[in-house]
């Protein structure tokens, strides 16, 4: 079991958080970092040559791994042994047979029109039959090659060919999903049919009963075999459904001598009935009929009615599983993938588990425990079928392209890893590379090498590789200084004692300090108190919450904003700030980001418009943000500057600093005047009067006028052209139907700054 250690990081409640202040490492006052591969997703993203992958995260020498043969096909459905142990391989298109001799060199024994020779086997005396699709037949190739049909169904798809003990043939086809029994004489008579479309795969159980497994419920049945006294052919006693899948189609049946079943499954099952496609008319070509008597005919060309062809790989949606069903019909899983379709099963000649998937072409093995092993990878998209071989051998059949490979026996001799290139982000030095392992990996039977680069993909504008480092508990490697790093283990072929193996690796970096960055500020509407708390509302005198401005979230694109496998660090959370109504504040807020993850302190300056000098308003601020009682300042326009500063994380000769300045804002602390204020009698007669006066303003435009009659609600008034858009405004308001005597009117006006004056008139209306 691998134990690692790692930090647990706290994830921001408010989206805020990040968009103002985001996530700091927590400063130890040390740039080195540590790239740290140890789990089954860090090692898939290397090239493996001869290694083997184990879900658990461990590198170990792979099984010997070579192709054997290339029969030049487009894909191979099925190999078998004949009794003088020859390889014979089955597939398409056309339907072919091939035979290989002991060099891979192979000699074709059959060839039909048909598309696939989708199964074949053998008899207990060589006799080779061979089931096609589509629109398929069974045909039979003597030892000496005599070929004839042998069995035609008259159905669409001929999947699977099982034998019994008894010379019994049963064939397993679509698309009514039937099986039929066939006698030695080609004799043939529906054996058992499912309600499912395709009887998939077939196999036969310890106790001689037929396992099917269907398409599209993804069942397993056993078919329980009786042969009545004078029949020709067994029939179906009894069938039970030993497990319903979660897959649609059972691609393949294993059964061992103690009575084990195995069984893959692919695909999701369908929500809704299969689409059918619609007949089309094609034109059929010559066909080549092998008649019972082994004499060969061409038939003419006609025109025949056919389904559109399926394809034979098509893209499977759910992925696969293989499931193991006990003696006692207790069925588990013991491997699935969302990604992976498995097309075929076999056992290793220590009894391991071996899968045959696809889309990445490769061999599984699996361990038990749930634990499996990527064991090798074919350069072909699907891996279609295994069978064991002489010595410990196992042959592999694949498709896109079909070619042959043989797995085993001993172990691959110098396998390699590459690992991914791994991106530091910024150009860094490289320091010591560890790494842990058993059985060796630490005294001599791995050799370790890095090589470095400035490009995302290795190649020869890298360095060469440096090493070899054969010291687990740490080198230090030579490559030279770049932003990428890559690095290569070579398993060495040892005397005996067991296959070494990895678990992690680690390599230590320091990168070069760059200068942090301010990448917004925002200065607060006037009368904005920004704090790092949230103070209670609702009692008298508690200030009155506002919605802050925030600054943009940095976020970077391109290489440098790929995730890296680093090893995870501690991370602060800087709590988001607060703000409230307090006249004569004013508050800024910036955001900021430091590639190396830097603390930081910030230091804010201040400057009138004009002015050369900045001065100080605060420093070693280690937040975001910073609030200041404005009225100590004179009116007029002003600038901020922030600067950040690094030093929290680095000796003093090696800190760095940047800076930014705000835009331009404005400081009014006084309030407006008003001037001429006057009450004159109106046009209207008696009782109405006309109320004018000016505002002025030194710094800023008027925002807005109100007065008041007599201590009344004050109301507000509009300047002349309506507009309140300068610093100097007139007003004039008629007053209608005032009684007589004497009347006060008070009037107030204040700017954009919320200052504010007043001032008041009295006359007399007379009757």
């Amino acid at each position: 079991m691998k134990i690692r250690m790692c930090a647990v990081c706290l994830l921001a409640a408010s989206g805020a958080i990040g968009g103002i202040l985001g996530l700091s490492s927590a400063a130890n006052g040390e740039h080195t970092r540590f790239w740290r591969q140890t789990d089954y997703a860090d090692f898939e993203k290397g090239t493996r040559k001869g290694v083997a992958l184990r879900s658990d995260g461990w590198l170990a020498p792979a099984p010997h791994f070579a192709q054997f043969a290339d029969p030049n096909l487009a894909y191979l459905w099925q190999v078998r042994l004949d009794s003088r142990g020859r390889l014979y391989a089955a597939g398409g298109s056309n339907a072919t047979v091939v035979r290989f001799d002991e060099h891979g060199a192979a000699t074709k024994v059959f060839e039909s029109q048909e598309l696939s020779a989708q199964t074949i086997l053998f008899d207990s005396k060589d006799n080779l039959y061979v089931g096609t699709s589509p629109d398929g037949k069974v045909y039979k190739v003597t030892p000496d090659g005599q070929k004839s049909v042998f069995f035609e169904p008259k159905t669409k798809y001929i999947w699977a060919l099982a034998l019994d003990s008894h010379g019994t043939l049963f064939v397993g086809t679509g698309d009514k999903g039937e099986v039929f029994a066939v006698g030695a004489d080609g004799k043939g008579q529906l054996f058992y049919k499912t309600d499912e479309r395709h009887a998939r795969s077939l196999a036969l159980d310890d106790k001689g009963n037929l396992l099917v497994g269907t398409d599209p419920d993804g069942l397993i049945l056993r078919v329980d075999v009786t042969t009545k006294n004078g029949a020709a052919a067994p029939v179906a006693a009894h069938a039970f459904v030993l497990y319903e899948t979660d897959k649609k189609e059972v691609t393949a049946l294993l059964d061992d001598a103690k009575g084990n079943i195995y069984a893959a499954a692919i695909g999701e099952k369908p929500k809704t009935a299969p689409f059918v496609p619609p007949p089309v008319i094609v034109q059929s070509a010559p066909q080549a009929q092998i008649t019972a008597g082994g004499q060969v005919t061409i038939e003419a060309q006609v025109p025949i009615t056919a389904t559109a062809p399926i394809p034979f790989f098509p893209s499977v949606t759910g992925g696969g599983e293989v499931f193991h069903i006990a003696p006692d019909g207790s069925p588990e899983s013991l491997w699935s993938s969302r990604e992976d379709a498995v097309y075929a099963l076999s056992l290793a000649s220590d009894g391991k588990l071996l899968l045959g998937t696809g889309n990445h072409g490769n061999v599984i093995e699996l361990e038990g425990q749930r634990v499996f092993s990527i064991s090798a990878s074919a350069a072909s998209d699907e891996v279609t079928a295994l069978v064991p071989g002489g010595g410990g051998a196992v042959y592999v059949a694949t498709a896109n392209p079909g070619k042959v490979f043989v797995l085993g026996p001993g172990q691959e001799k110098d396998g390699s890893y590459e690992s991914e290139a791994f991106d530091a982000k910024i150009f860094s030095q490289w320091g010591k590379l560890t790494w842990w392992g058993e059985n060796g990996a630490t005294s001599g039977k791995v050799a370790f090498y890095v090589r470095s680069g400035n490009t995302s993909r290795p190649g020869e504008n890298w360095s060469d590789w440096a090493g070899p480092y054969s010291n687990a508990g740490g080198e230090t490697v030579t490559c030279p200084s770049a932003r990428f790093v890559q690095w290569k283990v070579v398993f060495r072929e040892t005397d005996g004692g067991g296959s070494p193996n990895i678990s992690w690796v680690n390599l230590a970096y320091l990168p070069k300090n760059v200068a942090p960055s301010i990448d917004s500020i925002i200065v607060q509407s006037p009368g904005i108190r920004v704090q790092g708390f949230v103070s209670p509302v609702g009692g008298a005198g508690a200030p009155m919450p506002v919605q802050l401005r925030v600054p943009p979230t940095y976020n970077p694109s391109g290489p440098a904003a790929a995730v890296s496998s680093e090893i995870p660090k501690p991370v602060k959370v800087e709590i988001p700030p607060q703000g409230f109504e307090q006249k004569g504040y004013r508050s800024v807020m910036w955001s900021s980001h430091d590639d190396n993850d830097d603390d930081l302190a910030f230091s804010v300056y201040i400057r009138g418009e004009g002015e050369k000098n900045w001065r100080v308003l605060k420093d070693k601020i280690d937040q975001h943000y910073y609030s200041w009682d404005a009225t100590t300042l004179p009116d007029g326009a002003y600038y901020l500057k922030i600067v950040a500063s690094d030093a929290p994380s680095n000796p003093a000769d090696r800190a760095l600093t940047t800076e930014r300045v705000s835009d331009r804002f404005d400081v009014d602390n006084t309030p407006p005047a008003i001037e001429h204020i006057s009450a004159q009698p109106g046009s209207g007669g008696r009782g109405d009067v006309t109320l004018t006066f000016e505002v002025h303003d030194p710094a800023s435009t008027i925002e807005q006028a109100e007065y008041s009659l007599d201590s009344s609600d004050w109301s507000v008034i509009f300047p002349k052209g309506s507009l309140s858009d300068s610093p100097q405004e007139s007003y004039e308001i008629a007053l209608h139907n005032l009684s007589a005597g004497e009347h006060t009117i008070s009037v107030r006006a204040s700017n954009r700054y919320e200052n504010s004056a007043s001032a008041k008139t009295t006359f007399t209306v007379t009757r």
